[in-house]
């Protein structure tokens, strides 16, 4: 009899314990949900302005992959996808343009700077600033200042 009574207060030590070692797992759990809600809130306040497709200009200086602008809480930045990718070259700037199609050769009057381009591949993010109206430029460009030579650039059409 005293081994049942013993048995029983085992089985229930395992029971109590087994549900507070739960307890004490699951607000671990519920904690993540709201982190996750987050990112996808994140993601929502990201809005795409317009889009373009890389063409190379100078043969010699193949550029490829997509641009965006696009505006992050408030803010607009040009964005090249992963698969971006430009010749080498010497203070190669990355440009804001006036015209659908950009000529080899640059005129100051049609474009502005944006910055330095960082890489000459892959994933890259420039803020654009707040006093640039977008409606004036219709293209984003890779150029050499150094030779006045455009690499490549992309027609943005607009989201």
């Amino acid at each position: 009899m005293k081994f049942n009574k013993l048995a029983g207060l085992g089985i229930t030590s395992i029971v109590l314990f087994g549900s507070f070692g739960q307890l004490a797992v699951n607000p671990g759990v519920a904690e993540a949900r709201p982190a996750q809600e987050t990112t996808i809130l994140a993601k929502k306040s990201q809005s795409l302005i317009a889009s373009g497709s890389f063409v190379t200009v100078e043969q010699d200086h193949p550029t490829n992959g997509i641009a965006k602008i696009v505006k992050v809480n408030g803010k607009r930045y040009l964005e090249f996808d992963k698969a971006f990718t430009t010749a080498r070259g010497p203070k190669v700037r990355v440009v804001l343009h006036r015209k659908n199609n950009v000529p080899v050769n640059l005129k100051a009057k049609n474009y502005v700077t944006i910055s330095p381009l960082k890489k000459f591949d892959g994933t890259q993010r420039y803020e654009i600033p707040a006093n640039l109206d977008l409606d004036d430029f219709k293209s984003v460009a890779i150029w050499c200042e150094r030779f006045n030579v455009t690499f490549g650039y992309a027609r943005m059409q607009k989201a």
